[in-house]
């Protein structure tokens, strides 16, 4: 079974998947035939939920990330949809922001030509393509990757399995 992705990377992984599928139908299409499939068994080990559940909180508050990928969008225009996604991106782009500073992995432009020498940290730079062969790789940067220089998650409080609060208006 290959490792298992760090939460981060999850969270990186999520939130890039979900771009993809609102704007390529048939990246979509494929993502919806694999839901279709049997699910895997679950992990023998639970990873502790704290800080995963109060990021998500966080992405919550800010952005209503929960709200909008619990939302059924079939009945809405690609323009409702789009003025949605920018509001949660608005939202959530400022959580992010003030939980973390975030910097590229790699320092040079996308789309430059890079050389992977012997030794390269496979954990920060993630190979596609025709990958044949042992370094030194040469190839085109895609992503510059990201990775947090600080971490600034503010305490939680409370239940840690809340991550958004039921709201009550009182007459």
């Amino acid at each position: 079974m290959p490792a298992q992705p760090s939460f981060f990377a999850r969270l990186w992984l999520a939130i890039v998947a979900w771009f993809r599928i609102v704007f390529d139908a048939r990246f979509a299409a494929q993502v919806a035939a694999l839901r279709q499939r049997p699910s895997l068994p679950a992990t023998a080990t639970p990873q502790p939920a704290g800080p995963a559940l109060h990021l998500l909180a966080l992405l919550q508050r800010e952005g209503r990330l929960i709200d909008f990928c619990e939302e059924e969008l079939t009945a809405f225009s690609d323009a409702q949809v789009g003025a949605a996604a920018r509001t949660v991106h608005d939202g959530c782009r400022k959580a992010v922001r003030e939980a973390f500073t975030l910097a590229p992995v790699r320092a040079e432009t996308e789309g430059s030509n890079v050389t992977l020498p012997a030794g390269f940290d496979p954990h920060s730079v993630r190979l596609t393509g025709n990958v044949a062969g042992s370094p030194p790789f040469s190839g085109v940067l895609r992503h510059h990757g990201w990775k947090a220089t600080q971490v600034r998650m503010p305490a939680a409080a409370g239940d840690a399995t809340v991550i958004a609060p039921a709201e009550v208006e009182l007459p």
